[in-house]
């Protein structure tokens, strides 16, 4: 693989989400991504459907191991502990999402892996970090959306808590964790010395409170639920229409102007109280029965066509199938195709990230259980055919 990390090598302990998302995303940069996996059954998330793709692979662990090489070791033995040991002696960066401490016992924690490979960067991603009360907890996406506030904020004023409906948190968390490699690489190589990295959902979930955790720190206040409006800006929601639903989504005076003209209620942005963004968050109450009322008057198009003309940011609620047809989508190639051993190929959401001079390839489906076990035992760790069939015979390695 080529790309601006393809010199680095990743050795991938982690499963389910946040840390396969890390993986994912630092082997779209052209990392070398060893993913080791237990031999039966693999990263959990293999199982985890339907949909599955043609020869078995869930959905849910396609969307998350792009890019990677998978080796099948059982890390419960003694001789699949010294495998690991020895790839991580060769690793630039070890990534893992277990239970604090529970590597320790196989020998292959931060400060074991450390005296084999004194630079390396140790990625350690769990739900609540590796101090603190909660510490000994397991985390688990949906728990630390309620617990870190994201689902008070989230949902109708009158209606019940919600989640948001991908794993959000995980999501984050593979984003900081690719971040925080970065950083820690770039520090290796300044000073030469290695570190570890305590990454925990809860922590991450509320560093993305943004603009609420702001709100409650600098006002005071707690904020509630308000369904899709907006607590500092209005308007700046969803309202029904003629024929579905549009969003508005009104960023200063001037486009709440514009509005007016469009929706043929000038008299609103002259009111006194709605000429402001502070008078319009004051008299929301007021404002926003007005503006419902005015909404459903014309279709969804009529409205994107007239507000878009005018400068008026909108658009519409796509369902999924909507969004991959979407033609500003699929001109960003959101969408790529990527050859694959059983099913053929296997579409994938492409990386966001466009690079002028390295840019990204899309040439390793996420892998088939233990592919690439007996190419990276034999290529970085040098064992013998002989080597390999006694590990394989003892159920050390599979694939």
């Amino acid at each position: 693989m080529s790309g601006p990390l393809s010199h680095l090598r990743i050795l991938d302990l982690s499963r389910v989400l946040a840390g396969p998302w890390a993986g994912q995303m630092l082997a779209d940069l052209g990392a070398e991504v060893i993913k080791v996996e237990k031999p039966e059954g693999g990263d959990d998330t293999r199982a985890w459907g339907p949909p599955f793709a043609e020869g078995g692979e869930s959905a849910y662990y396609l969307s998350a191991n792009r890019g990677k090489r998978s080796v099948a070791i059982d890390m419960a033995t003694a001789e699949g502990q010294e495998l690991i040991r020895a790839l991580a002696a060769k690793s630039d960066v070890v990534l893992e999402n277990f239970k604090v401490g529970g590597l320790a016992k196989y020998g292959l924690d931060y400060a074991a892996l450390k005296a084999v490979k004194p630079d390396l960067i140790y990625c350690s991603i769990t739900g609540f970090g590796q101090t603190g009360p909660y510490a000994a907890r397991a985390g688990y996406d949906f728990l630390i959306q309620g617990m870190g506030g994201l689902m008070s904020l989230t949902g109708d004023a009158k209606g019940e808590p919600m989640k948001v409906g991908v794993a959000l948190t995980d999501i984050f968390t593979g984003m900081y964790a690719s971040v925080a490699v970065l950083a820690a690489l770039a520090h290796r190589d300044r000073s030469g010395q290695g570190q570890h990295i305590d990454l925990a959902l809860l922590d991450v979930q509320v560093a993305v409170l943004a603009n609420q955790a702001s709100n409650y720190l600098v006002g005071g206040m707690i904020p509630q639920r308000l369904g899709n409006s907006h607590p500092n800006i209005v308007p700046y929601q969803a309202f029904a229409t003629q024929d579905g639903h549009a969003i508005l989504a009104v960023g200063n005076d001037g486009q709440f102007a514009r509005f007016c003209a469009v929706a043929a209620r000038p008299d609103l942005a002259e009111d006194c109280r709605f000429a402001t963004n502070v008078e319009r968050v004051r008299n929301r109450d007021i404002l926003v029965p007005l503006l419902k009322d005015v909404m459903t008057t014309r279709s969804t198009a009529a409205w994107m066509t007239a507000l878009e003309a005018a400068g008026v940011p909108c658009g519409p609620i796509n369902t999924l199938d909507q969004v991959f047809a979407d033609p500003q989508v699929r001109h960003r190639s959101m969408v790529v195709s990527v050859p694959h051993a059983q099913a053929g190929h296997v579409d994938l959401v492409a990386n966001p990230i466009h690079l002028s001079e390295t840019p990204i390839t899309y040439d390793r489906a996420p892998p088939l259980l233990g592919a690439d076990t007996t190419t990276v035992l034999t290529e970085l760790l040098g064992l013998s055919v002989a080597e390999r069939d006694g590990l394989r015979n003892r159920g050390v390695i599979g694939g």
